[in-house]
Parts: structure tokens; C-alpha cells; sequence
């Protein structure tokens, strides 16, 4: 397996691209489902998640062309499969968003249940709740998700809890529904609208998106589109909170700021100094960060994908932080790495209090999952001595050749094979 070797204490300064969102990306990959004609998208991020969700369209009859890294046509015009396979799915929970599309569209899915990183059960219950709600006989067999529907109709569908995927899946599958169909409790993240606007661009009828009451009107059919994937807030997010802990001057171009509200909020209480434009975020840093306290909730709250990266920096923070983490039962595994490199923090149920000090220093340390994974990056990158990351496939899922961006801000930082 991969691992990155980083010597820490150099601080990151030029500019960097930030890359399509995967977590964009990766339903408007699956909404190509519901037409038979071409989905051109650009800004596709070059992730081991989107080479497994088109291997998995492919596997059911999906044409994808490539016309650079970051650009490929879909057709669904030859789909000979409805199943989503154990051997693809079991790495990506993302996998569970063919289900909607192919019902909507073709009366029947099989698809196995998902995997993906272990931060929590992430139950797709909601999902099948919904697709139930509209008319769709589910159950499930041997491990798989099987549904079956005449064509979907439309309802008036209230999720238990707030639901990314869950809305997203919902939210494919009443485009071609027969009638009205009314999400309420939807997610409101920039990646939903995202999906929503490439959907109204391919014939949708849809109101609402980015509030938690989404309508849609079914229609017979969609049609082709051209859609450039939003930025990913997440990895800019992530670049952020690097240069405040290791400290420097970088720009972040093709960014989007206006959907990273509450982490520049907090980013900005650390110490860090951020400008923005429309499309770009510069940040300096010049001391060492003050610690700051958050709780992750569903946008446009703190997000939970950005909890691991903020406890990185507020390990070397003045002061004392706390965190409470509100979305997943499990994402504290990241803890236990950052405490082989120094760090104080204890941990009581959802909350984590860390108390930072002045130098981490470096330490072997392992991967539990992909945000995880970009945590222990930050502390690597700040800490005194070579920090070496293992397993980094997880960081692979969802970072676009992060070490190649760190070495343009300078940082000392190699993959090893």
C-alpha cells in the first residue's frame, strides 16, 4: 500500500486549484441513469470514488468517455443491468444512489448494501422509506436491495433525519415520477443543489433546492445536458485549516466561498487571516493559532467532514477546545493517531476536549477513514520531524493528488510505493 512521508515545520505558500466536489459529483454521476441521452460534465475530480462509481455504470451497460482527466460523457442508451454488485458497492457507500434512478426509470434495482468508510451506520433505511412512500414494493435479500415499481408516484415524503443521500436518491427518483412529489427535512448542502440544478437543466421540474422543503413535478422523460461539477468545499476547507497550522500565505483558485460560511467563521476565530473574492480565498498566517470550539451539524452548519481537520489544527492551538461531534456516532478514530504525535484530547461520548500544545512531533501513524486521513496530513505538515501516513487509500477516495498540491505550496511531502 501507498504512504506519504512528510518532514513537517515548512510553512505552505503559492497557490492551488481546488478540484471538483466528489460528493457532487459522484449523484450527478448516477442522475445520468434516468435519460438515454449524453450527460456531458466537466470538473470531474480524478478520485478513486469516481473511477468505482463508473466502473459501476459501465458494469451495467453505461457508455463513459473520457475527454480529459476532467471531463467525461455518459450515455445510458444500452443499459442491460439493474444490479449494483457486492464487489463494487462494498468500498462506496455513494454506490446506493444508482437505486433511485434506475427505479424511476426502469421499474427495477438490485443493488447490494454499501460500504464505505467506517465513521458511523449511516443506515439506508430513509432511503427505502421514501422510495416505499411513492409506490415501490422493497425488501431485502441476501444482502441486496431489491425494488420493483410500475413507475413511481409521487408523495409527500418526511425523513427521520436529515439525509445527503437520501434526499439526493429521493430527489432523482421523483423527476420521472407520475405526479407532485414533497421532500421535507431535505438536505440543504451546495452538493444537493448541485444535483437539483443539473436535473432542471435536463428537464426537471424542481423548486425549492437548498431549503429542507424540496418540490418536484414528475416528468415522461429527461433529456441531455452539459453541467461543470461545483468546487469542493470540503478540500478547500482542508487546504485552510493546513496553512493555519503549518503556517504561510496560499490562494486557492476556482474555489467557491459562498458555501464554506461556517468554516471560515471558525477558521477566521483560529487567527487566520481570509480574504475572498467570487471565485478564490487567500489565507495568512503568521502566529500560532488561538483554539476554537464547534459542534458539526447539517449545512449551513459546521460540517461534520470538516471536524477531523479542525481538531488537527487545534491540537497546536493556545487555549483549550471543545468539539462535539452530532452527526456520526463513530468519527473519533482520527484521536487516537494525533495523540502518537503529542497531542491532548480526551474524549466523553460525542465530545472531545482538546487542549493544545506548543509542537507535535512526528510519529508513524495510520488512516482510519478519508477525512481522517487529511487530519493527520495537517499534523504532519506542522509537526517537528517526519510524519509518515499509512493507508492512504482513504485519502485517495476523496483528495485529488493531494501530495502533488502540497509540494507546489512547498511542503515536503512524498508518496512512497
Amino acid at each position: 500500500m501507498d504512504k506519504l512521508l512528510i518532514r513537517g515545520g515548512r510553512p505552505l505558500k503559492g497557490e492551488v486549484r481546488i478540484s471538483g466536489a466528489k460528493n457532487a459529483a459522484l449523484p450527478i454521476l448516477c442522475a445520468a441513469l434516468l435519460t438515454d441521452e449524453p450527460l456531458q460534465l466537466t470538473n470531474v475530480p480524478v478520485l478513486r470514488d469516481i473511477a468505482t462509481t463508473l466502473s459501476l455504470l459501465a458494469r451495467m451497460g453505461m457508455r463513459t468517455e473520457r475527454h480529459d482527466e476532467e471531463s467525461v460523457t455518459l450515455q445510458a442508451n444500452q443499459i442491460h443491468s439493474q444490479e449494483a454488485p457486492y464487489e463494487l458497492v462494498k468500498t462506496m457507500r455513494a454506490s446506493i444512489l444508482v437505486l433511485g434512478p434506475l427505479l424511476a426509470r426502469f421499474g427495477h434495482a438490485r443493488v447490494s448494501l454499501p460500504g464505505g468508510c467506517a465513521i458511523g451506520q449511516r443506515p439506508v433505511d430513509q432511503h427505502i422509506k421514501g422510495l416505499a412512500a411513492m409506490g415501490a414494493d422493497i425488501r431485502i435479500e441476501h444482502g441486496f436491495v431489491v425494488a420493483q415499481a410500475t413507475r413511481l408516484k409521487g408523495a409527500n415524503i418526511l425523513t427521520d433525519m436529515v439525509t445527503v443521500t437520501g434526499t439526493e436518491n429521493l430527489l432523482m427518483a421523483a423527476t420521472l415520477a407520475e405526479g407532485r412529489t414533497v421532500l421535507e427535512n431535505a438536505a440543504c448542502e451546495p452538493e444537493v443543489v448541485d444535483l437539483a440544478n443539473v436535473l432542471s437543466t435536463m428537464g426537471a421540474r424542481i423548486e425549492g433546492q437548498g431549503t429542507d422543503r424540496i418540490v418536484i413535478e414528475g416528468v415522461s422523460r429527461l433529456h441531455g445536458a452539459h453541467h461543470r461539477v461545483v468546487p469542493d468545499r470540503i478540500e478547500a476547507g482542508t487546504f485552510l485549516c493546513a496553512v493555519a497550522a503549518a503556517g504561510g500565505d496560499i490562494t486557492l483558485r476556482q474555489a467557491k466561498p459562498d458555501t464554506l460560511g461556517a468554516v471560515l467563521d471558525k477558521l477566521r476565530d483560529t487567527g487566520l487571516e481570509i480574504t475572498t473574492g467570487e471565485d478564490w480565498i487567500r489565507a495568512r498566517m503568521a502566529s500560532r493559532p488561538h483554539a476554537t470550539g464547534f459542534r458539526t451539524s447539517e449545512y449551513p452548519g459546521f460540517p461534520t467532514d470538516m471536524q477531523a481537520q479542525l481538531m488537527a489544527l487545534n491540537t497546536l492551538s493556545e487555549g483549550t477546545a471543545v468539539i462535539t461531534e452530532n452527526i456520526f456516532e463513530n468519527r473519533y478514530m482520527h484521536v487516537q493517531e494525533l495523540c502518537r504525535m503529542g497531542a491532548d484530547i480526551e474524549i466523553d461520548g460525542h465530545t472531545a476536549v482538546v487542549k493544545g500544545i506548543p509542537q507535535l512531533l512526528g510519529a508513524t501513524v495510520m488512516a482510519t477513514d478519508l477525512r481522517a486521513s487529511a487530519s493527520l496530513v495537517i499534523a504532519g505538515l506542522a509537526a517537528h520531524g517526519q510524519t509518515t501516513v499509512e493507508r492512504i487509500y482513504h485519502l485517495d477516495r476523496g483528495y485529488e493528488r493531494m501530495e502533488r498540491k502540497l509540494q507546489a505550496l512547498g511542503a515536503d511531502i512524498q508518496r512512497i510505493q
